[in-house]
């Protein structure tokens, strides 16, 4: 019999925090507003009609006021190659006059969205980009969560299996995608997901 132990309340994230580190883009491109950040604490809200995903962003974050501006934002998804540069840029703050821009230092290029505002990422390891509009703030005073809705997608491949993504499971420490376990046979309840 194997022992439980006590874990403490403030690092229950790192249990559950299924998702994968994300780089958001906010301001606008048009304007030379647009800003990049990381964030690892989102989730799917909804899944279809239509879908909806939760994110975290407070106001101690620079991008907190261009998303309320601007109402949208990018979700671009990273792959395990690029997590280096994507925690260094969770520790940079958007730049001041005169420093160069994260974009810049980190050679990332910004390309027009289709239906916001804050621009795609383009570089060899973003594997997806999702435009997102805000759908609700009910819970962005009290939470810091904001409800996005995705209005467009971009992958780097046609595919569904883009490559392989990282968590991150809390004092820096990153876990990558393992071994893919197709079960999808056995969910027979849920067929509508899978087409």
């Amino acid at each position: 019999m194997s022992l439980l132990y006590p874990n403490p309340l403030g690092h229950v994230y790192r249990l559950i925090e299924p998702g994968p580190v994300l780089l958001v883009t906010t301001g606008s491109l048009r304007d030379a507003t647009h800003n990049v950040m990381t964030i690892g604490f989102h989730m799917m809200m909804h899944h279809q009609s239509p879908p909806l995903i939760g994110i975290t962003l407070g106001p101690w974050n620079a991008s907190f006021a261009r998303l309320r501006k601007h109402r949208a934002c990018v979700l671009a998804i990273p792959s395990v190659e690029m997590a280096p540069e994507v925690v260094d840029i969770g520790n940079c703050s958007a730049a001041g006059d005169g420093e160069p821009t994260k974009w810049e230092q980190f050679a990332l290029e910004a390309r027009p969205a289709d239906q916001v505002e804050p621009p795609l990422i383009a570089a060899p390891h973003i594997l997806a980009n999702i435009e997102c509009v805000v759908e609700d703030t009910i819970l962005v005073s009290k939470y810091a969560m904001w409800v996005l809705r995705p209005v467009n997608a971009w992958t780097r491949r046609g595919d569904h299996q883009p490559g392989t993504v990282f968590h991150h499971r809390g004092q820096g420490v990153m876990v990558a995608d393992g071994e893919a376990i197709d079960l999808s046979q056995r969910m027979i309840k849920w067929q509508e997901f899978l087409g």
